[in-house]
């Protein structure tokens, strides 16, 4: 009777969404087939309102990599709460001074930094930024690159080939909008371009007066497609020669790839970088920070030169405190090394299962963040998942692992996360059910 009664209040409150929330979902990227009403997230796990458990390799889109409702995290937030901390929209105060302190010293290209509530806050405010610093207006994204909801980015990640048309090579795609409601004047300042393709880049460098080129340093929203050898150094050696702005989105890549950002593992320095997601380990909170000279138009004495920021809620103390200890645990490597570990061990579990199968296929990885492409090749660019990927398969495979207790979004090509909080044993559950479903597909 008890789960008769909790599948009556899981579908009560799905007609009730429907019934009150525009898409019934307030986010439409979490509007997917099946749809589960979830209670809650401790750790690794993940229930729904029926109390079923799922090992949960979404994370939220990806930013528990300590895991969901972190002890150490959630104290931070409660002991902020008792002491008193509110938001008081004046001046500044402890807490968001020693984020960005922390911040600055993680990340070597940081010389500057501003706190916002999410990564769409602030790659709209890089993108202005870098039209403030080189009075230009147009704007170099990547082809299968998510950088926000805002007007300028809001292209779609995954569009079809019959939408994009052949490889373009020393050019760029079609703006393919997300979003209706996006001004024409917009697209036409916005060029498309294939990620790990610097001559398509140079292209456009020449051609147009590009402020800035924005992209994830590791192409996460379209699974995990690497960048090649000399790749990000090449975008940046060009951005300097043609007086442009690269902005790296690590949004997704930061903390999750490492302490020090992609950037320190790439050896390289973009202008500016922002980022979210893992900060907080689910609590809201963006940043962006980059160069002095070009983050201090922020507060440029002459009013004609300066870029606006501001947010009642920016740096609010709840999340600013999450952010706080989250980086503060980040800083053990022994955290590091544990989600390794597990990441590791599940990564040659899956191989095997796959290998048994004798299917087509590639894991790919960055750090803890994964995905498998049912393809002979790895992929370096979109075009590549488009020609070769079976989504069919995939999505079909991530159904069935949901089925079993095993949470991906039912969406082909994204992300899997492991977290601090995954334990062996989880990863060895995965494996037994994982090829159990393999086998019957």
């Amino acid at each position: 009777m008890i789960r008769e009664e909790n599948l009556a209040v899981s579908s009560r409150i799905i007609e009730e969404a429907r019934r009150y929330i525009s898409g019934g979902v307030v986010s439409l990227n979490r509007k997917v087939t099946p749809s589960i009403v979830f209670r809650k997230g401790i750790g690794s796990k993940i229930y729904d309102a029926e109390g079923k458990e799922y090992i949960d390799y979404h994370a939220a889109f990806a930013p528990y990599l300590l895991g969901h409702n972190f002890a150490k995290v959630n104290e931070a937030v409660f002991d902020t709460i008792r002491s008193g901390w509110s938001l008081i929209g004046s001046g500044t105060n402890a807490l968001e001074v020693e984020l960005a302190r922390l911040l600055c010293e993680l990340i070597p290209s940081l010389e500057l930094v501003q706190i916002t509530n999410t990564g769409s806050e602030a790659t709209a405010h890089a993108i202005r930024l870098s039209r403030a610093w080189t009075k230009r207006d147009d704007v170099i994204l990547m082809l299968g690159g998510y950088n926000g909801w805002h007007n300028e980015v809001s292209r779609q990640v995954m569009p079809s080939l019959d939408q994009i048309g052949a490889r373009v090579t020393k050019g760029e795609y079609p703006f393919i909008a997300s979003s209706a409601g996006i001004p024409e004047s917009t697209r036409k300042k916005v060029h498309i371009v294939n990620f790990n393709d610097l001559e398509s880049v140079e292209f456009i460098l020449k051609n147009f007066p590009v402020a800035c080129l924005l992209t994830e340093p590791v192409l996460q929203n379209i699974g995990v497609v690497m960048p090649e050898e000399g790749y990000l150094q090449g975008l940046i050696e060009l951005c300097e020669k043609y007086g442009t702005v690269c902005i790296f989105d690590e949004v997704k890549t930061g903390f999750r790839s490492s302490l020090n950002g992609f950037q320190s593992i790439a050896k390289v320095k973009p202008h500016l970088s922002v980022f979210g997601k893992a900060v907080a380990n689910g609590y809201p909170l963006g940043v962006i920070g980059g160069r002095k000279d070009i983050m201090s138009l922020f507060d440029d004495p002459d009013p004609e030169k300066r870029v606006l920021i501001a947010g009642t809620y920016n740096a609010h103390p709840v999340n600013t405190a999450a952010a706080i200890a989250t980086l503060g645990i980040l800083k053990d490597p022994l955290v590091y090394e544990t989600i390794t570990a597990c990441s590791e061990l599940l990564y040659g579990g899956l191989k095997e299962i796959f290998r048994e199968k004798g299917i087509p296929f590639h894991l790919t990885n960055n750090a803890s963040a994964f995905c498998t492409y049912f393809m002979e090749k790895i992929p370096t660019d979109l075009h590549d998942i488009l020609e070769n990927h079976d989504f069919k398969f995939d999505l079909a495979y991530r159904k069935a692992l949901i089925k079993e207790g095993i949470y991906h979004i039912p969406i082909a090509c994204k992300q899997g996360s492991v977290s601090y909080s995954h334990s062996e044993s989880d990863i060895f559950t995965t494996l037994v059910r994982t090829k159990k479903v393999v086998r019957a597909l």
